[in-house]
């Protein structure tokens, strides 16, 4: 593909598929104008977007490296992290729950997956297709990335104690979540959602520019969290390969950042705040 492609959607929305004009054989997957996924077809193990690089390198700690794995996507975007994880992990298993699958054929027409990549998509709500998944994969995954958006705002029902208690029931011993949050200056969300994730699971870190972190601006926060014990020597290895400038909070740091922040339940939970014009920092793997 050497130009660009659009689609419209019964949404609504306009879809586009752009060429990467600075890197040949990759392409950013952009929806009403904003860059939702940048995909590298030639090199698909080379992540664009901060917030996917880290959870990127996240990946990279879980086990030896090169070794399968069973993942579960919740977003797809321009699957991204799935293409990442079979380039970086042959022979993973992946299961991936996408709501818009008019959206996901538009982009494995333009930007198809590789032969034989193990990744299943399913179409539906995030959260109510958690429970029709297969019975084998409870207490079986290693990895969930948490990546849902509609529009800008990451919605209510997926932000909640009982939804993150659901995506832990999944988890095989040593299993991570990885949750991409998006927030604006003062982080409340952001720190309720790490708030909610140390009650459902236990252990929790965040990652982030550092500039995020302390508030300043609008941003992504990749939150990880496990129900075992997080190794700390991921934290310095984590922090070391950036983007930079990053920042990690774990342990004592991050129980003083969450702080006074209430944990979400159903009955309380909100979306994400709205981002203001012209940010654009968010992407979906």
């Amino acid at each position: 593909m050497t130009a660009p492609v659009e689609r419209r959607l019964a949404s609504g929305q306009r879809a586009v598929i752009e060429v990467d004009r600075w890197s040949p054989g990759a392409f950013t997957l952009v929806v009403d104008g904003t860059p939702q996924s940048h995909v590298d077809l030639d090199d698909p193990s080379r992540l664009f977007f901060e917030y996917v690089q880290r959870i990127g390198h996240v990946i990279d700690e879980w086990g030896e490296p090169g070794q399968p794995l069973t993942a579960v996507h919740l977003g797809a975007g321009g699957l991204t992290l799935p293409r990442y994880i079979h380039a970086t992990r042959p022979g993973s298993r992946q299961q991936v729950i996408e709501l818009d699958e008019e959206l996901m054929g538009f982009v494995r027409e333009h930007l198809p997956l590789p032969r034989n990549a193990g990744i299943r998509i399913r179409y539906g709500d995030a959260r109510a297709t958690l429970a029709r998944l297969p019975a084998a994969l409870r207490g079986a995954v290693d990895l969930v990335v948490v990546d849902v958006f509609s529009g800008a705002r990451i919605p209510a029902h997926v932000t909640s104690a009982e939804f993150y208690g659901e995506v832990a029931a999944l988890l095989a011993p040593g299993g991570i979540v990885a949750v991409n949050i998006a927030d604006g200056p003062g982080l409340a969300f952001a720190r309720g959602q790490a708030a909610t994730l140390q009650y459902a699971l236990g252990q929790v870190a965040a990652l982030a520019e550092a500039s995020v972190l302390k508030g300043r601006r609008f941003g992504n926060v990749v939150l990880i969290a496990s129900r075992s014990e997080l190794p700390l020597d991921w934290l310095p290895r984590l922090m070391a390969r950036g983007p930079h400038p990053a920042a990690v909070l774990a342990g004592r740091e991050l129980r003083d950042w969450t702080a006074g922040a209430p944990v979400v339940i159903d009955a309380t939970a909100a979306p994400s705040p709205a981002p203001s014009s012209g940010v654009f920092s968010r992407g979906r793997g």
